[in-house]
Parts: C-alpha cells; sequence; structure tokens
C-alpha cells in the first residue's frame, strides 16, 4: 500500500477490480430489473381502472371495437391501451347555437360562419336573419359513437337543413311574428325525425327561436314596409268593429219594425173577427125582438153621444111654457165665485 501522492487503486490487483465491477453490475441490473417491474406493475393497475361519472355510461372498445357498456361507478378493463373507454354523458341536456356563439360573459360573438348560419331565404323571396338553439340528449351510446361519422358535426348540418327547409314554406311576416312558435314546432319535428332515421342516438328535447330579424342593409326599409302593414290590419278592425256594431243595430230595428207589423197585423184580425161576430151577434138578437133591439141600439148611442154633454131639466106647472123661454144660466152661476170669496165687505 502506498502513502504517496499516487492512486489508491494503483497496487490492486486487476483481476480484484473486475471482479468488484461485475459485483456493482449484478447488483444494479437486479435494482433496474425491481423498478421496471415495479413501473410496469404500477402502468397495469392504472390503465385497467376508471371511473364514469353520474351523469354518463361509459362505452369500452376492444381493439377499436364495441366491447360492452358500463354504469356510473369504479369499473376495470384490459390495460395497456387493449380496452378503451368513451364516457358519454347520458344524463346532460346538450346544447347546439346557430347563428351566434354566446361567450362566458354573455355576450354574443359573431363572425362570417355564424351570419352564414343566419341567412335564410323565406317562401315569398325576403332574407331573414334566424337565431335558433337546440336542446338535446344523448339516449344511445352504442348510436351516438358508430352509427353516424361525426355526429355532431352531422347533427348540426340536419339542423341547419330542417330549418331553412321549414322557413322556406313560410313568409316574412309569420317568420317575424304570429309564426315563431308554430315554426320552431315544425322544425323540431322534422329535426326528430332526420336523427331517428339516421341512427343518431340523439333525442331533440326542444328548439327556440331566439332572434328573427330582415338583415342589417334592408332593415329600415323593412320597418316601414311593416309599418304599413299594421296600419292596413288596423284600418281593417276597425272598419270590421265598425260593421259589427251596425249590422247588430239595423237588423234589431228591421225585427222592431217585423215584429210591431205583425203585431199590428194581428190585432186588425182580431178586432175585426170581434166586430164580426158582434155585429152577428146583433143581428141574431134584433131578429129575435126588433123593437127591444132597436130601442136598445138608440139608447145606446145617444148615452155615447151626450155622455159628456150637461144637460138641465126645467120643470113648469102643468108642463106649460106660457109662451115664454125660461132662462137660467147655470153654467155661469156654477163658474162664478160665492158671495163674500174675495173678502171684500160692502
Amino acid at each position: 500500500m502506498s502513502y504517496g501522492g499516487g492512486s489508491p487503486y494503483e497496487n490492486l490487483d486487476p483481476f480484484v477490480l473486475a471482479h468488484q465491477a461485475l459485483a456493482w453490475l449484478r447488483r444494479s441490473r437486479q435494482l433496474v430489473l425491481v423498478l421496471l417491474g415495479a413501473a410496469l406493475l404500477i402502468g397495469l393497475i392504472a390503465t385497467s381502472m376508471y371511473q364514469v361519472a353520474a351523469d354518463s355510461v361509459g362505452v369500452v372498445t376492444r381493439f377499436g371495437r364495441f366491447a360492452r357498456s358500463t354504469n356510473p361507478g369504479f369499473h376495470f378493463k384490459l390495460p395497456l391501451g387493449i380496452e378503451n373507454v368513451v364516457k358519454v354523458p347520458v344524463e346532460r341536456q346538450l346544447k347546439q347555437e346557430f347563428g351566434f356563439r354566446s361567450e362566458v360573459r354573455g355576450s354574443m360573438a359573431r363572425d362570417d360562419k355564424t351570419q352564414a348560419e343566419s341567412l335564410m331565404l323565406t317562401g315569398d323571396l325576403n332574407v331573414a336573419n334566424v337565431e335558433w338553439i337546440v336542446q338535446y340528449k344523448i339516449v344511445d351510446p352504442y348510436k351516438y359513437l358508430f352509427k353516424v361519422r361525426d355526429v355532431e358535426e352531422t347533427f348540426r348540418l340536419m339542423t341547419e337543413a330542417g330549418m331553412r327547409q321549414v322557413v322556406g314554406d313560410r313568409n316574412v311576416t309569420e317568420l317575424l311574428t304570429v309564426g315563431r312558435e308554430s315554426i320552431a314546432a315544425e322544425a323540431k319535428e322534422l329535426l326528430s325525425e332526420l336523427c331517428k332515421r339516421y341512427d343518431t342516438g340523439i333525442a331533440v328535447q326542444q328548439l327556440v327561436l331566439q332572434d328573427v330579424n330582415p338583415p342589417e342593409p334592408v332593415r329600415p326599409s323593412f320597418n316601414e314596409v311593416n309599418q304599413a302593414i299594421q296600419e292596413r290590419e288596423r284600418s281593417i278592425n276597425e272598419a270590421w268593429a265598425e260593421y259589427n256594431q251596425e249590422i247588430p243595430r239595423a237588423s234589431g230595428r228591421a225585427q222592431h219594425k217585423i215584429q210591431a207589423a205583425e203585431g199590428y197585423a194581428i190585432d186588425r184580425v182580431n178586432r175585426a173577427k170581434g166586430e164580426a161576430a158582434r155585429f152577428i151577434a146583433l143581428h141574431e138578437e134584433h131578429r129575435k125582438a126588433p123593437d127591444v133591439t132597436r130601442t136598445r141600439l138608440y139608447l145606446e148611442t145617444m148615452e155615447s153621444v151626450l155622455g159628456d154633454v150637461e144637460m138641465f131639466l126645467v120643470d113648469t106647472p102643468n108642463g106649460a111654457q106660457n109662451g115664454v123661454v125660461p132662462y137660467l144660466p147655470l153654467n155661469e152661476l156654477r163658474r162664478a165665485p160665492a158671495p163674500g170669496a174675495t173678502g171684500d165687505t160692502q
């Protein structure tokens, strides 16, 4: 052994050094194998376990082919990429926007793509800017993943095609005013039928028209036309209101006159029948007792003629007049005030 400034291994046997080096390599290889084995075990465990959320369903594929579906919770699968899992949110309501894009802060962003989606030609050859929202759910994960390639884009194209078809069958007035609900319902029904026909595994929940306006360059002219249409409708409604007031009033007056004429006719007929029956009865009585009937008719006639005439009878002795016309102003005496009635004293 040397105590000088040289290397401490310069006097060792080379065979000893080689033996020590081989021993160290042997121990290092075992450590590496242990580490590799531990890493492989951890990788197997990590790639064989997965968790499915409560609102989703796990679809397991083995080498890209459908194997099975799993419910929410922890599950195992074949590791190392032999089996893969796609989690489909079947309980979540999804949404697609057309004609606009909602940002996080709630405003609406537009670009050339959204503008192209919203511009549509109506049935009366007008252009409208239509914005709408479709809410849907995934009801069949297998069809959603394997029946249609790029199902989200396909669903979007089907939605746009269905809306353009429905809008193309309506005029712009319906689209902007009273026909919005019926248009949305018809488009939803058409889209649901297309989803069933193409086996997309999607169920349409709701389709809502958000905003419908004419294009910006022609909006002032369109508003003027719309105001003219509203003015026309108002005039028509006022005319119908006046019509509905005058017709019942005229009908009432006509009905009143008709009923009055009918009543007058019934009264005249009944009166004529009564007079005829009275004359026939009087004729029968005259035929039975002419004198008595004639006297009674005379008395009744005189009673009717002199009923309101004031008469005074003057009785003279033995009924003689002595050639003198008696005069007694009874009417004036009756009208004259009684003596002392005025309160004057003589």
